[in-house]
């Protein structure tokens, strides 16, 4: 048998302690070939990442190897110098990061980032790696590379960020890359886009390719073999269509049952209540700077949006990044004043409202926003966090703290949590968090701003069932903004596709999927991962 291009061998690394196990990954081995898609699969904490950092040298200090080889071309990583492992990364083993904003450099043009990885190198002259920028660029089909070269990362949608983390880590044609969740923040349509780049760059190239992941539409649309990895241990390994088709392992059958199906209950379990939420031809316009000579770029992020939302509803709004979802849910919760229309919840105008009045009527409008980890103070205890809404309406701090507490234990965690910090809780856990805080002030409308899209299926699944819960025991209507149409389809009694700040369909959810009428609804379908699965 022919060495593998890289592989590891009964590896154990240690965690730091005070977690729930000993061990990060324990005996864990696996092998990629040379032109061959890996997918690991697994929920939060199950390995998945550090697997990723292990075969870049990138292990943080407090996670350390016990036992086991990590090997590349036949040579054993874990003896390499640091000035080894320095030559190593970019040209012979790559990475792209989950979160390109955070990985780039904000205060350099993307170009002068991409030509970086030939200055580390000591390779090219300061014309060649600009030639060699622009040409990563257009084999990463960035639109209108000259521009987006000049450009911020601030400045670029995600997909293109994504496309210039790309082309860095192609720059030195590396033997292996590792793709750590890349396409998770992305719209679908997006996400489809990048899954069809890495797999063709991978086949021209022939490069073996480690690819992190917890959505299994994405491992059936790229993966060759899969394995699947919970809490640190491999509990399955196959080839992907093997392991789709009949997975043998129950923690395997569960992440698979955890997908969102497309099929919607065919009938809306609300149709007569009362009216929580009026928008009517709500418009919003952006005006932005294009330079210091250039004028003004106006975008019309919203235009004519009008819909309703009656009490114990769950109204979805779904669309790609930038298609005026978001500005929307702000609109409606006036963090953003509209240039148009109206809202009316409870038929009260809140435009119209100013000081305490505003205030008070903010108490009905409460939002869970996509990043909890973001939205909490990392400071303050999350029993505080959600007690100060109902102490800055009046309410004692005893009796608040006592609400926070049974608003944990309706959210599913124990009371005690109380007194923990944001960090000490997991992504799923955070969440459930924020959650208790926007009941807190025990609003009428919830609006739920992409409040799943970062978590992994069986969270998500979590959230979602405690979400439609709630709104049946408490009678919420909810405004639930997502760019997953799966989760639309398990949530969503009526549902409004937006594009280009307009709303192109809007239908009972059952009717929407069976068929769509409008061809970007369509479009949005077609670009679903793994859809010949569902």
């Amino acid at each position: 048998m022919t060495a593998p291009l890289a592989a590891i061998r009964e590896l154990t690394l240690s965690l730091p302690r005070g977690g729930d196990r000993e061990h990060a990954v324990e005996a864990l081995s696996f092998r990629v070939e040379a032109g061959e898609i890996l997918c690991i699969v697994g929920e939060s904490g199950s390995g998945k990442s550090v697997c990723a950092q292990a075969l870049l040298g990138l292990l943080p200090a407090s996670i350390r190897p016990l036992h086991g080889e990590i090997s590349f071309e036949g040579k054993d990583l874990t003896r390499l110098r640091p000035a080894e492992w320095r030559d190593l990364r970019g040209r012979r083993v790559a990475m792209i990061f989950q979160e390109p904003m955070t990985a780039l450099n904000p205060s350099m043009r993307v170009g002068d980032q991409i030509a970086e990885m030939f200055e580390a190198h000591d390779l090219l002259d300061p014309a060649g790696r600009r030639r060699r920028a622009r040409e990563l660029a257009r084999e990463v089909e960035l639109p209108e590379p000259e521009t987006i070269l000049r450009a911020f990362p601030h400045q670029l949608s995600g997909g293109q960020r994504q496309r210039v983390m790309i082309a860095m880590a192609l720059a030195l044609e590396p033997s292996l890359l590792v793709a750590d969740e890349p396409t998770t923040a992305l719209d679908v349509t997006t996400q489809a886009q990048i899954l069809a780049l890495i797999r063709d760059l991978q086949r021209r190239r022939r490069m073996g390719v480690v690819f992190i992941t917890h959505d299994f539409g994405v491992v059936s649309d790229i993966a060759d073999r899969v394995i699947v990895l919970e809490k640190g241990k491999v509990v399955e390994e196959g080839p992907a269509t093997e392991v789709l088709s009949r997975p043998r392992h129950p923690y395997t059958r569960a992440l698979l049952e955890a997908v969102p199906s497309r099929r919607p209950a065919p009938v809306p379990k609300v149709r007569e209540g009362d009216l929580v939420c009026e928008v009517e031809r709500l418009s919003k316009t952006y005006v932005t700077p294009t330079g210091l000579f250039a004028g003004q770029r106006i975008v019309g992020a919203v235009r004519d949006a009008s819909f309703t939302i009656r009490r114990g509803e769950t109204f979805g709004l779904v669309g790609e990044s930038g298609s005026g979802k978001s500005t929307v849910a702000r609109l409606v919760a006036r963090l953003l004043e509209p240039d148009g229309g109206r809202v009316r919840i409870e038929s009260t105008e809140l435009a119209q409202l100013r000081g305490r009045a505003l205030r008070e009527a903010r108490r009905r409008v409460q939002m869970v926003f996509q990043d909890p980890f973001a939205s909490l103070n990392p400071r303050r205890r999350v029993g505080a966090s959600i007690a100060d809404g109902p102490m800055a309406s009046g309410v004692p701090r005893a009796l608040a703290l006592e609400r926070a507490r049974k608003l944990l234990e309706l959210v599913g965690l124990d009371p005690r949590a109380a007194a923990r910090l944001p960090h000490e809780f997991s992504g799923g856990e955070r969440q459930r968090i924020a959650i208790a805080r926007a009941l807190a002030l025990e609003p009428s409308l919830l609006v739920a701003d992409e409040p799943v899209s970062a978590l992994d299926v069986s969270v998500q699944k979590q959230v979602l069932d405690l979400l439609a819960d709630l709104q049946d025991r408490l009678a919420l209507a909810m405004l639930f903004i997502t760019h997953d149409l799966q989760v639309a389809a398990k949530i969503c009694d009526r549902i409004a596709v937006m594009r280009r700040g307009e709303i192109v369909e809007m239908k009972d959810a059952a009717e929407l999927f069976a068929p769509p009428g409008h061809p970007y609804t369509k479009a949005l379908l077609a670009a679903v991962p793994g859809r010949a699965r569902s």
